[in-house]
């Protein structure tokens, strides 16, 4: 017979390269900036390890797998070899991970503990327990295969010989060829013989074979007459014999006399150039199909997530009661369910964890989906159930529609939670869960902004203190002391010089003019706009005196404190877009003015690096779930009157992108729309760049028989007969309220969804005719909503309107160009969102019009301060009151946050505690640890 056709393992592995090289390509094409990852691990430093690396390492850079050397010192531990295994298994852009052997280390290294370490999915040399039971099995498209026998495989394949019904023999058995390539071959649906040093009748059984794999580590053992005529021959074999010819003085054979074979066989490997780069390209490939399922699975916008099933009772149990009912799930399987890797998640216990912000890198070329924002009516002073429907609308898209869907929600303050309005996660069946821990402490981020507002807080009457009492010269000496002998300045010190004017780095360089002004910053206490804070309702800090103690000579002024959450550090944080924004932002606040009337900032006063250090950990989104299993981000909480009362930027972002592009993001903004939805639109949103595609409405017929001329609701107080009895004129007469709102959402290009919210003593004749309303005020649709009894399946309504709004046209724009003078903004906020005739500012207002717009502020957006009971400044005026002057009484400047906030009647930024607050029902269970009573 005609002498075998020669299988060129170089041939073959040089076409799986390329086509290796075109799938990485298409990869990249797909996925941009998406690389398959190689690592290899190497301990000690064996030459011939180094040899086999440097040929992977070539082999990954031709096709564009992006492969890391990882080499641990021969004096390497078992436990540092563990170590580096960990950090290399949960690096999510490492996809192919092998350990270099054998370990070339002076201490114990157990090697079978070494190789189970390597993550199953990622052990693309296929040498764990697990993948080597998966093949064994059969389940080869769930495993990786040892490489020498994929390659083996490969070159079988070449000769187009069907390997299934053929008698195959396998010489050798250990765990790396032999035993994989006998599971190989069998599950190839051949007839598989292992044959080892033991076999008595070797040339008999190789006789028999078809196909014939050895792999035995012994040169030129199998003879060519043992061969079957036709037989394919697959030789895995490096020996090294003497040959005096050769320079070396050897040369390199397989475990098949190759001359002899080459006349029987049909199909036969030589050695070297045969099985030897078929090993390597094999890698190489398990590489890039590891990179594969890990794309498949982690594919942005693709979820396979678990809902949580409600058992609905009635009457509605406590919040607290439902809450506690429910078994939430792990919060890492929530984090992985959204396709969050586990070295992006920090897990804080088993319900909270904080999301790093390297996901928006990641995900950077990704689409947005579709943004949505609740707000509501004016409302009574009960609340009309904004999030209660934000949570509601998310079930219902999540759960029931099994849509991507995030809720975006506000921390809350631990003020009303222990006074008297009591926890804001949600009601009834539509809450994030745990309450307890989103009502307390939740990850720390307000006590963080507790810390670093107070640490600017110290640092201005410290500043102003030194400065009394010290020279010029004195306070050079300790603001830029000798260290060692050595004088710098620090970087925050550098940025100040600069601010002057003064272009030098030699503290020695500076004259006493420039360090005057360089030590100087002059603060005029009476312009001091920068309060302390703390988290809880103290109605006896509202106005203090500081200083009283002897050491601070006298020096004293009158302060105050206000509540955390109005704190300019909270309104950064929610207006920040990574940490480098919010430590420039930092940078920029405003504490006080000069007495030559110039600004002072937090970067005059040498502290915002600390603060940044504060709140590196605050920056990053809470991540939690909902009663159904949806997911929520959970951060920052401003104020809705001195601030803009919106969670952060920050989570909507990486929400938007986890959702994908048909997925939903469901953010809530603060108080009524005239407030919470216009500062969203012309503040959140021109700021994040984020267009936003639906806003959904709240309301209720409570609220709107109050806008109709109701009696006063008051918090705590039963209500009046005419909310709990039928009474459409009053409903009716209150959708005046329900119209402007629509027609203030409408005018900034967005289409509006009305959500009533139905409460049990609501008729159905009641909540019709606001359906109806709403519909003719211009909604794209008006729905009824019962989620707080129903969960999720009451909101399916408002979650359909959603979806089809979602797809209408939203021809976003906003109210007015920041270029505009101060005055002419607030015009058009009274003008076209209040319905006001007129505004008029008073002395104190039209002087920080005149200071703000010279110190370079104009151009802020506008954040007003009023109250969120009226459209107008008074809240006793109900409906949609027209025909008035809005009086504005002062303006303030939040500079590092991004706006001016003009204030409209007096403000309260300390509330204070009621006769009975809360804390009179909340307890611990000692023996359970649980939480009673907490709304």
């Amino acid at each position: 017979m005609a002498p075998a056709e020669i299988l060129s393992g170089k041939i073959v592995s040089g076409q799986v390269r390329d086509r290796l090289k075109q799938q990485v390509a298409e990869m990249a094409e797909k996925f941009p900036g998406f690389r398959p990852g190689l690592a290899i691990l190497q301990v000690g430093n064996r030459d011939d390890s180094n040899l086999y690396i440097n040929m992977k390492l070539k082999a990954a850079a031709e096709i564009g797998i992006s492969a890391n050397h990882i080499k641990l010192p021969n004096t390497a531990t078992e436990a540092d070899v563990l170590k580096c295994i960990a950090s290399l298994n949960a690096d999510p852009a490492v996809h192919g991970f092998i350990v270099q052997l054998p370990l070339d280390s002076d201490k114990p290294i157990n090697t079978e503990k070494i190789t189970n370490a390597v993550a199953p999915e990622k052990d693309v040399d296929g040498l764990s327990s697990i993948n080597a039971g998966k093949l064994s099995r059969g389940d080869l498209g769930d495993c990786f295969i040892p490489c020498t026998p994929k390659g083996c495989m490969e070159l079988i394949r070449q000769t187009g010989v069907q390997v299934a019904g053929k008698r195959a023999v396998v010489i050798g058995r250990s765990k790396i060829v032999g035993a994989p390539m006998h599971d190989l071959l069998l599950w190839n649906n051949a007839t598989v013989t292992t044959c080892h040093s033991k076999t008595s009748t070797l040339a008999e059984e190789v006789g028999k074979a078809d196909i014939l794999v050895v792999a035995a580590g012994r040169a030129e053992m199998v003879k060519g007459e043992w061969i079957k005529p036709g037989a394919i021959v697959i030789d895995c074999g490096i020996n090294h014999v003497p040959d005096s010819t050769k320079a070396s003085g050897k040369r390199v054979v397989g475990d098949v006399a190759y001359t002899s074979a080459k006349e029987k066989a049909s199909f036969i490997t030589p050695v070297p150039g045969g099985v030897g780069p078929m090993t390597v390209a094999m890698l190489m490939q398990s590489t890039v199909e590891s990179a594969q399922r890990f794309l498949e699975k982690f594919q942005p916008g693709k979820w396979t997530i678990q809902y949580n099933q409600l058992t609905l009772k009635m009457p509605v149990p406590s919040d607290i009661e439902i809450s506690q009912s429910c078994m939430p799930k792990p919060i890492d399987q929530v984090a992985k369910e959204v396709g969050l890797f586990p070295d992006e998640v920090e897990l804080y216990g088993q319900t909270k964890a904080k999301v790093q912000l390297s996901v928006l890198n990641r995900l950077k070329n990704q689409p947005d989906g579709k943004y949505v924002v609740v707000t509501g009516i004016t409302p009574t002073p009960l609340g009309e159930g904004k999030s209660t429907t934000t949570v509601g609308l998310v079930q219902a898209l999540g759960a029931h529609l099994h849509q991507n869907v995030f809720a975006c929600v506000r921390q809350p303050s631990q003020g009303p939670t222990f006074g008297i309005k009591g926890g804001a996660a949600g009601g009834g069946y539509c809450q994030v869960v745990p309450m307890e821990e989103f009502n307390l402490h939740l990850t720390g981020d307000i006590h963080a902004i507790t810390a670093a507002n107070n640490l600017v807080a110290a640092a201005i009457d410290a500043r102003i203190f030194h400065e009394l009492t010290q020279s010029d010269q004195a306070l050079y000496n300790r603001l830029v002391p000798s260290v060692n002998g050595v004088r710098k300045f620090s970087d925050i010190q550098i940025r100040r010089l600069q601010k002057l004017g003064i272009n030098k780095t030699d503290p020695m360089a500076l004259t006493k003019e420039e360090v005057n002004s360089f030590v100087r910053l002059d603060i005029d206490p009476g312009t001091i706009t920068w309060q302390r804070v703390l988290d809880t309702n103290d109605r006896f800090l509202r106005k203090i005196t500081i200083g009283q103690s002897p050491t601070e000579k006298g020096f004293t002024r009158t302060a105050q404190f206000d509540i955390t959450v109005s704190s300019e550090i909270m309104a950064v944080l929610a207006l920040a877009d990574g940490l480098d924004d919010m430590k420039k932002r930092f940078g920029r606040m405003v504490v006080a003015s000069s007495k030559k009337g110039q600004p002072v900032t937090a970067d005059d006063l040498g502290v915002t690096g600390a603060l940044a250090v504060l709140m590196k950990d605050a920056v990053k989104p809470n991540l939690m779930q909902t009663l159904e299993g949806t997911p929520v981000f959970v951060h920052a909480g401003p104020f809705a009157n001195i601030a803009h009362g919106n969670s952060s930027v920050l989570a909507d972002k990486i929400a938007l992108k986890l959702v994908g592009k048909d997925g939903f993001v469901v953010t809530e903004a603060g108080f009524g729309a005239d407030i919470g939805m216009e500062k969203f639109f012309n503040i959140k949103c021109r700021y994040s760049g984020l267009r936003p595609h639906v806003v959904v409405l709240v309301a209720t017929v409570r609220a709107l028989k109050m806008h109709g001329g109701g009696p006063a609701v008051t918090a705590g107080v039963p209500l009046p007969k005419e909310y709990t009895e039928e009474n459409l004129q009053l409903v009716a007469k209150g959708c005046s309220n329900l119209n402007k709102q629509i027609q203030n959402a409408r005018m900034f290009g967005v289409p509006v969804v009305v959500a009533v919210n139905a409460f049990k003593t609501d008729t159905k004749a009641e909540l019709a005719l606001v359906v109806q309303h709403a519909k003719e005020a211009g909604a794209f649709d008006a729905v009824e909503c019962t989620h707080w009894a129903e969960g999720g399946k009451g909101a399916l309504a408002l979650a359909r309107a959603v979806q089809r709004a979602s797809q209408a046209p939203s021809n976003f724009r906003f109210l007015y160009n920041v270029e505009l003078p101060v005055v002419d903004k607030i015009r058009l906020i009274a003008q076209q969102v209040y319905g006001a005739r007129d505004i008029e500012l008073l002395p104190e207002a039209q002087e920080k019009v005149a200071l703000y717009t010279k110190q370079g502020f104009g151009n802020l957006p506008i954040c007003m301060a009023k109250t969120h009971l009226s459209l107008s400044h008074d809240p006793e005026q109900k409906g949609a009151p027209t025909d008035f002057v809005l009086p504005i009484r002062d303006i303030r400047a939040s500079v590092g946050a991004g706006f001016l906030y003009p204030l409209v009647g007096t403000m309260s930024t300390m509330p204070g505690l009621p006769t009975r607050p809360c804390f009179y029902d909340i307890d611990l269970d000692p023996v359970s640890g649980g939480v009673n009573g907490l709304f």
